[in-house]
């Protein structure tokens, strides 16, 4: 995909100068050294290849030649089984894109694979994320690789969220050309190598290609290009439903490598044999209309590209992004935009929480098409974002180190850009305390007595039958700050029921809505936290909108920073209008929804590739793969387990075959079937380690630890 502004020759051009001149250097510096006997080479760093079939940390990564490929060596490495999404896509009832003008997003930031290779869970809070997925139909992971596969992080959170994920397949300079002659030797190899990428969306989980073949062609290749194409197309078509394929405005039908920045009959052979076209993003501004009056009724199958960082892209990009939007917006067909991590990549100020909010806040604000969330019950959302400083479950705090995996990222609501003129600012907190994952929903401001803030969180279409529907909502407040949800309902003849749900009759809010449910209160295992339940009955309605509602309760909380309360952090005594309160987690489920967790004995786990080595102080350090199935063949679909780590030791206290256990330690996430302990430090005097494999249900719950399957294993002596 080209990220210039020059012709293609000029940058050819360029880059041989810039090889000779590098070639120059180097036989300079070597004649120097030859030449000064006494001038000794500093020792190079020797860094072993990266073999795909050693057990190591799991990652994600390309596959770079078609001889990989070809053999489908990438499914015999050891990080395979890791790499596979765990969220199918949640789309309502249709496996096809809406009949509507779409938005796409390429992702293309130095190269790919950076935090979010690492498939376990990496270190950096500060990873690069997305979580405006409501304004996106279609996300495609880019890189320069000739095979770039997505990491399941990126699957998993835009399936949670009905977003279809594409890989990308290119061919590139030399290299490139020389794959081509390969690949398009006859009609059989480009259905050989069609088929293959087939195979590795289907497996891997995700929903098709983005095709970039960026060189010249021989015009004799052109027909087994189109093959190749059309097979790809049929066969991601047949195994995967609504799948897609979609070409970029590279290669025209003359096998000319030739940007046509816009649909027409150069290039139209190809979008014809697929499901859309990747227009490159050096359009003028009346090309949209014309590449709509090309497609005809496939108008919304051609995203015109904008490319972010603002290279002879129409508008400009950057933060006019929207300039070109507002045009494809008027024309009524579609929009790529790429390398939105532009605002990550330059440091937007003032920072990047704030930037990126503002940067999309452009997008929806000129865009205006925001998707529902999918239609689907059980619907759980704990708004993590997939990175932060701690980690909680069902309240109680098991880790404080940093962290980011995207794969953890939970249904993201629609708060949009902070609106400073608000009493109460509301935003995804990292930092407060989370009832589950690393996140929270935080409202904070002033607020007087007798009145209420009102915020949207989610918007969508849950059709209700006669069963009632169960809410479930963890609050944690400060003070007499109260919190609810208002439910919007929509009838058959588009009457709208607005119910609130609280913990307490409020009555200058009764007025506010049709109808007032109380909730009946749990008080959670993590002191502070209150689980609020309500029950209603909506038979024939759908449920459109679910709205946060702070008031003040007439019995005070008084759980959050209690040490604040007669003064703040900067020594002001705290107004009696201050607000604080937090949305920790949402569950939507019918009556008749009850998690199922098979039993301990019920599962097979198994420990593989075990390694111990010696460690400092007389410790041992431990690698292994944890893998765990069920033993009657049955495929449940759990989103994630959490894995436990307990260290057992023998009793010097004179009690022979007494086994102690000791505290049982947060080790990480797994959303597959197979975890891997990486350099795990076991201290000398321990006897054994216990892993524990704690289930997780579609609607938050999670299998008691002592009920969980587990395996143990001996420590292994020098």
């Amino acid at each position: 995909m080209p990220r210039h502004i020059f012709p293609r020759q000029l940058l050819i051009f360029l880059r041989d100068i810039l090889r000779f001149v590098v070639l120059t250097i180097q036989t300079f510096y070597r004649f120097v050294i030859m030449s000064n006997p006494k001038s000794e080479p500093e020792p190079e760093l020797q860094v072993p290849p990266f073999d795909p079939a050693e057990p190591s940390v799991p990652i994600s990564y390309p596959i770079k030649t078609l001889e990989e490929l070809a053999s489908g060596s990438y499914f015999e490495s050891f990080h395979y089984p890791f790499n596979k999404a765990s969220v199918p896509i949640l789309n309502g009832n249709s496996p096809s894109l809406p009949n509507r003008r779409r938005l796409l997003v390429c992702h293309d930031m130095a190269g790919g694979y950076l935090d979010d290779k690492w498939v376990q869970g990496g270190t950096n809070p500060h990873a690069y994320s997305i979580w405006h997925w409501h304004l996106i139909d279609v996300f495609v992971y880019f890189s320069h690789s000739l095979v770039t596969l997505p990491p399941p992080c990126w699957i998993n959170t835009a399936h949670r969220h009905g977003v279809k994920v594409l890989g990308t397949f290119i061919t590139e300079w030399d290299e490139g050309r020389a794959a081509c002659d390969i690949l398009l030797s006859s009609k059989e190899s480009a259905q050989m190598y069609a088929e293959r990428l087939a195979e590795l969306a289907l497996d891997l989980g995700f929903d098709g290609w983005l095709i970039n073949m960026e060189v010249n062609l021989d015009p004799g290749k052109v027909s087994n290009l189109k093959e190749f194409v059309n097979h790809l197309s049929l066969a991601m078509h047949f195994s995967v439903p609504g799948s897609l394929v979609i070409w970029y405005d590279s290669v025209t039908i003359d096998g000319e490598l030739a940007w046509q920045d816009q649909l027409n009959e150069y290039n139209r052979p190809f979008f014809d044999l697929c499901d859309g076209i990747f227009v490159n993003y050096t359009w003028k501004e009346d090309y949209p209309r014309l590449s709509a009056a090309v497609a005809g009724d496939r108008k919304f199958d051609v995203y015109m590209g904008i490319d972010v960082f603002g290279r002879n892209t129409y508008g400009g990009g950057q933060w006019n992004a929207n300039v070109a939007l507002d045009v494809l917006r008027n024309n009524d067909i579609s929009a790529a935009i790429f390398a939105p991590g532009w605002v990550y990549e330059t440091k937007q100020p003032p920072d990047f929480v704030t930037a990126q909010n503002s940067w999309w806040d452009l997008v929806d604000k000129s865009w205006g098409v925001p998707r529902n969330y999918p239609g689907v019950l059980p619907f759980y959302t704990n708004f993590d974002q997939g990175q932060g400083y701690h980690i909680s479950v069902n309240g109680d705090n098991v880790s404080d180190a940093a962290w980011c995996n995207i794969s953890c990222q939970g249904f993201q609501p629609l708060l949009g850009f902070a609106d400073p003129t608000n009493s109460i600012q509301v935003i995804v907190d990292l930092k407060e305390a989370s009832y589950s994952g690393g996140g929270n929903i935080t409202f904070k401001g002033s607020l007087k007595e007798r009145t209420y803030f009102e915020k949207k969180i989610f918007q969508g279409e849950f059709l209700l039958n006669e069963l009632p529907i169960h809410f479930i909502y963890s609050v944690k407040s400060d003070g007499n700050s109260a919190l609810g949800l208002k439910l919007e309902f929509t009838s058959t003849a588009n009457q709208i029921t607005s119910i609130l749900l609280t913990s307490e009759a409020v009555d200058h809010l009764s007025s506010k809505f049709s109808r007032v449910i109380l909730t009946r209160e749990d008080k959670a295992f993590s002191p502070g936290w209150v689980i609020n339940e309500g029950v209603i009955a909506m038979n024939g309605y759908t449920l459109t909108g679910i709205h946060a509602v702070c008031y003040r309760s007439d019995s005070p909380s008084n759980e959050i920073g209690k040490q604040d309360k007669s003064d703040d952090n900067n020594g002001r005594t705290a107004s009696p209008s201050d607000y604080l309160a937090l949305l920790g987690h949402i569950t939507i489920k019918t009556s008749d929804y009850q998690s199922y967790f098979p039993v301990s004995s019920s599962w097979l786990v198994d420990c593989r590739y075990i390694k111990w080595t010696s460690g400092p102080m007389d410790s041992r350090i431990l690698n292994v793969k944890i893998s765990w199935k069920l033993k009657d063949g049955k495929n449940y679909q759990f989103p994630k387990y959490n894995m436990y780590l307990v260290k057992l030791s023998k009793d010097a206290g004179g009690n022979p075959g007494t086994i102690l256990e000791h505290v049982k330690e947060y080790l990480g996430v797994a959303h597959v079937n197979c975890f891997f302990v990486s350099d795990l430090k076991v201290p000398s005097g321990t006897s054994s380690v216990k892993f524990i494999i704690q289930v997780c249900a579609v609607d938050g719950t999670i299998q008691e630890l002592d009920e969980s399957p587990y395996c143990k294993l001996e420590v292994e002596g020098p």
